[in-house]
């Protein structure tokens, strides 16, 4: 049975053969074997003028394709997704030319992203949600060519942090990736955390992670999460943002019977002879913290009519974890800031400069000016 399907196999290939070489003696072969693309754009399209802005802006200029329409291709099928709406499409990309194409242009030159650039960016209206893990995916790197920006019918362009905090932040991140992809961050940036990374627990943690030394809870998934997220938080967030990032980094924590994280402790009717109550972060939605003049830390519920008259004496949780997650965090923005330098001859701080004065003259409606003036 075996010999005959043999037989068969080489009779079909030898037919196969005959009609390939009947084929090429009848035809000429072009210089490429796909057809030509016209890339005319129709002036009569209802996406004419942001179709011409992205191809002028980012096909012509970077060689990047910048794909809004969802085609499946494009995307993993596990996931239940839509495409982003036209309005929301051009927000996105005229807020990606001003907060990052321009910055890198104006301090790297423009031939640095036209040469590590992604060479697609496909924005997604939903969010990618996993199966499995019940996770969201906010944006993706993959293989240093594309980015991925989910939630993209979720942004208001109204709201600057709203768009630092789920897109900018995104964006830093990803092309992070795509620039330690081309080329490695130095290994000692993985000594600083090494043995606090939580691969699967990160999801159940809060800022209290901050004094492991890792600046968001993704950081402490990985390191290469780490050194995207420590490079993408240091540009995007304000001065008081960073601050109290740290802040929070150089503070103790205690986690109580309930696994709750806590950062400041009490006394029962400010009686230090009683065993104190440990206040979690939920608690901390719901009372304010001030210092007195002898710089005492009182706290009082937020709802308090007179909070002067119930105010309760509160004390820090002391740092016994054997971590300075202030000074691990600095060392891991060194580390990052020498590596664009050497790698790059990029100067960190001027990238972080440069996007939050942009951030501060963030305005949508001049931005959506350079499609919707199109003729």
């Amino acid at each position: 049975m075996k010999k005959i399907q043999y037989i068969i196999s080489a009779l079909l290939l030898v037919a196969v053969a005959a009609m390939s070489l009947s084929s090429c003696n009848e035809d000429k072969l072009g210089p490429t074997i796909f057809p030509d693309v016209d890339e005319t754009l129709d002036p009569n399209s209802t996406t004419y003028k942001l179709d011409k802005f992205l191809k002028e802006n980012y096909l012509d200029k970077y060689n990047l394709t910048f794909l809004y329409k969802l085609p499946d291709v494009s995307t993993n099928m596990n996931y239940n997704l839509v495409p982003a709406t036209y309005a929301n499409a051009i927000d996105m990309a005229v807020s990606c030319k001003y907060l990052w194409f321009d910055v890198y242009d104006k301090l790297a030159g423009e031939d640095f992203l036209k040469s590590y650039g992604p060479r697609i960016i496909l924005l997604v209206g939903s969010s990618a949600i996993s199966p499995s893990t019940r996770t969201e995916t906010v944006g993706l790197a993959e293989g240093g060519v594309k980015i991925s920006l989910f939630k993209i019918n979720f942004l208001n362009a109204n709201d600057p942090q709203s768009m630092n905090d789920d897109y900018f932040h995104t964006m830093h991140h990803e092309f992070t990736h795509i620039l330690h992809q081309t080329k490695i961050y130095p290994t000692e940036f993985r000594a600083v955390s090494v043995g606090h990374y939580v691969p699967s627990e990160w999801r159940d943690r809060g800022v209290e992670i901050c004094s492991e030394g890792f600046v968001t809870n993704y950081a402490a998934s990985e390191y290469n999460e780490d050194f995207a997220e420590t490079v993408a938080c240091y540009i995007v967030y304000t001065d008081a943002q960073w601050d109290a990032m740290l802040n929070v980094a150089s503070a103790g924590w205690f986690k109580n019977k309930q696994n709750e994280y806590c950062r400041y402790y009490r006394y029962p009717d400010n009686d230090a002879t009683q065993d104190p109550i440990y206040i979690n972060q939920s608690d901390e939605q719901f009372v304010n913290f001030v210092y007195d003049a002898a710089g005492t830390l009182h706290m009082y519920w937020k709802n308090d009519r007179d909070p002067g008259r119930n105010r309760i004496v509160v004390y820090d949780v002391p740092d016994e974890d054997g971590i300075d997650g202030r000074d691990a965090i600095l060392q891991k923005v060194q580390i990052a800031r020498q590596w664009f330098h050497d790698s790059w001859n990029v100067d960190l701080d001027a990238i972080r400069q440069e996007v939050r004065d942009r951030q501060r003259h963030y305005n949508i409606n001049d931005l959506r000016k350079m499609v919707y003036d199109i003729q």
